[in-house]
């Protein structure tokens, strides 16, 4: 069986060059190599983007007719494909496809200036596939018919502050749940690291995470629980027409400094009432100096067995307020901040009653 790491994330998009250069001013990507129709990408307009060990390919149809565009008319702009590398593609496939996965492309081989590229590509949840990238060398361009262009002006002088892609959150319809994980565990062998029931007032989720053999991929699945109120889950699926990724969540070592340099670039991160920290050192212990930039900045904190963890999440930017992004640093933890989707209820629920009381 396979172990894998991230190649790359695909997100299709209206306008390739447009959204990249949202990426680029508000979160500090730089652009490494581009694709379309003078590179062979037929119909298409590729921008990949990079920074720490995250890349991000945005892709758009160069017509109204195309499959991306398709795909951007049913859900508006998402992550379609989360292209997992390999050191063998063609064996990656027939793993997942003796274990029922279904085939979206087979195995495809392309010499590009920089070395070969072969990739394959299967099912994974709703639109949304997993390619199998093979390519001997790290500093390899990752997807096929992109050319690399000049950055050396691209590259933030105060340097890069998003390291890593930390996990991501999918959201899935009712009963959809264990089929996926079984398919993750199964085709792609990875293992359930995590299960929990999530209530949030009238509320609930079942939460289950996999992970790849080695570590470096985790996918926290979130399923509505349909014998409560619909929830932020039911209004994803509502919104984007069925299972897709919610957020991606992208690993910094300093948050505070991320979220104000951010902030001053125009990412619009959600606000947490003061509520909140008046109760989160009673949840989650002493955090010291830490509490007052953690309320500056609307950061939320939570404590799991292995340690604490920092994380923010941005508003979506999205018409149909669908995809978002989380920034997250961890230290030590290795779940997902859920005491923070509890605890940030109860603050609102403590701000809107002190409010109602004041009204009167």
């Amino acid at each position: 069986m396979s172990d894998f790491t991230i190649s790359h994330v695909e997100f299709h998009v209206g306008d390739a060059r447009q959204a990249a250069y949202y990426y680029r001013t508000a979160f500090g990507f730089r652009t490494i190599a581009e694709g379309g129709p003078e590179t062979g990408l037929e119909g298409r307009r590729s921008v990949l983007l990079a920074q720490g060990d995250i890349r991000l390919l945005l892709t758009s149809d160069l017509t109204t007719d195309g499959p991306v565009a398709r795909y951007v008319a049913r859900h508006g702009d998402g992550v379609a494909n989360v292209a997992l590398r390999t050191q063998d593609a063609g064996r990656a496939l027939r793993t997942a496809l003796d274990h029922g996965a279904e085939q979206v492309t087979g195995l495809h081989t392309v010499e590009q200036p920089d070395g070969t590229v072969s990739t394959a590509a299967v099912r994974a949840f709703g639109d949304t596939v997993h390619s199998f990238v093979q390519y001997e060398n790290d500093d390899q361009l990752p997807g096929p018919y992109l050319r690399r262009v000049d950055t050396a002006d691209d590259r933030p002088e105060e340097g890069e502050l998003l390291a890593t892609l930390d996990h991501f959150a999918v959201c899935l319809p009712a009963g959809e749940l264990k089929k996926t994980v079984d398919f993750y565990q199964n085709a792609l062998g990875f293992s359930e690291a995590f299960e929990e029931f999530i209530e949030v007032g009238d509320q609930a989720m079942e939460s289950k995470v996999v992970r790849s053999p080695s570590g470096a991929v985790t996918f926290t699945f979130l399923e509505p629980d349909v014998r409560r109120k619909p929830g932020q889950i039911d209004a994803f699926l509502d919104a984007h027409g069925g299972a897709g990724v919610q957020h991606l969540a992208f690993g910094t070592s300093a948050i505070a400094g991320a979220v104000r340099r951010l902030s001053t670039q125009g990412v619009d991160f959600l606000h947490t009432p003061t509520t909140y920290y008046d109760a989160v050192e009673g949840r989650v212990g002493p955090l010291g100096g830490d509490l007052d930039v953690l309320r500056e900045l609307c950061v939320l904190a939570d404590r799991d067995q292995w340690g604490l963890l920092y994380q923010i999440f941005t508003r979506s930017p999205h018409a149909r307020g669908t995809f978002f992004l989380e920034l997250i640093e961890r230290r030590g933890a290795q779940t997902f901040g859920s005491g923070n989707i509890k605890g940030l209820y109860e603050a609102v629920e403590r701000a809107q009653v002190a409010a109602g009381a004041g009204a009167r």
